[in-house]
């Protein structure tokens, strides 16, 4: 039972954290407070009942449709519950001690990069910046050392920022967003440089399946579309958190 206190307890801690991070990704980009007042239907605004704030249950008891009007409650909710879970899931497991906290806090706070720039096509700098210092900050528990971070960090956001340069001259038209150098940057301070260009080529290949899932379906792609390279990068970031941790790199 011992084995399983961690994966659980941080399981379940990431389901209660996805509820708050939800209503933070629907919340924040509307300019809306997620901490002041009272829980509230997204809909209506009448209150929620706790007893139907149960992360992922609620809605499945409510058969995925709020009690107090009716409308079917944003997909959103669960998803991101159903993430945060998975994401401290997999840290209990990789390391069941109260470092894996740590590691657990780098994905619930990727999962909110990811929702965020996946329905918005936006990151915050506020939130870009937490993640930045958390990665200084787990040098204290966690591989790498500080240096190889700090490495990592500047390596990160200049090699995004130049190819996002790069393709501006050459095609006069932005091909990265501004907060991506930035969110790879505080990623490598996480990580250190020598996982980027792992994460980097994961990210890119995320990217490139989605393109070829959506032409398979017949869905149409143009060369200019815009895509939330942020959210791949968040995708590839944590399970690269995962394996350095779990082989000690």
């Amino acid at each position: 039972m011992s084995d399983l206190f961690w994966p659980i307890a941080l399981g379940f801690l990431g389901a209660i954290l996805g509820s708050f991070l939800a209503t933070v990704a629907i919340r924040w980009p509307a300019g809306r407070s997620s901490v002041a007042g009272r829980s509230m239907c997204d809909n209506c605004g009448a209150p929620i009942r706790a007893g139907d704030l149960i992360p992922l249950a609620s809605a499945l008891l409510l058969r995925g449709r709020a009690r107090c009007c009716g409308v079917p409650i944003a997909p959103l909710h669960g998803q991101v519950e159903a993430a945060c879970a998975l994401v401290g899931l997999a840290a209990g497991v990789v390391l069941p001690e109260p470092a894996g906290i740590v590691v657990a806090a780098f994905g619930w706070l990727l999962v909110l990069v990811a929702t965020l720039d996946a329905t918005e096509m936006w990151i915050p700098d506020p939130l870009v910046a937490i993640l930045a210092i958390g990665g200084v900050l787990a040098a204290l528990v966690l591989p790498p050392p500080l240096t190889e971070r700090l490495i990592g960090g500047a390596a990160g956001f200049g090699s995004l920022w130049l190819i996002g340069f790069a393709y501006h001259r050459l095609r006069g038209q932005e091909g990265l967003g501004g907060a991506d150098p930035k969110l790879f940057g505080a990623i490598g301070l996480w990580l250190g440089w020598r996982m980027l260009p792992p994460v980097l080529l994961i990210a890119a290949l995320v990217g490139l399946g989605i393109v070829a899932w959506r032409l398979t379906t017949g869905r149409a792609v143009a060369r200019d579309d815009a895509a939330p390279f942020g959210t791949y990068l968040a995708v590839a970031a944590y399970p690269a958190l995962l394996l350095m941790v779990e082989f000690g790199s």
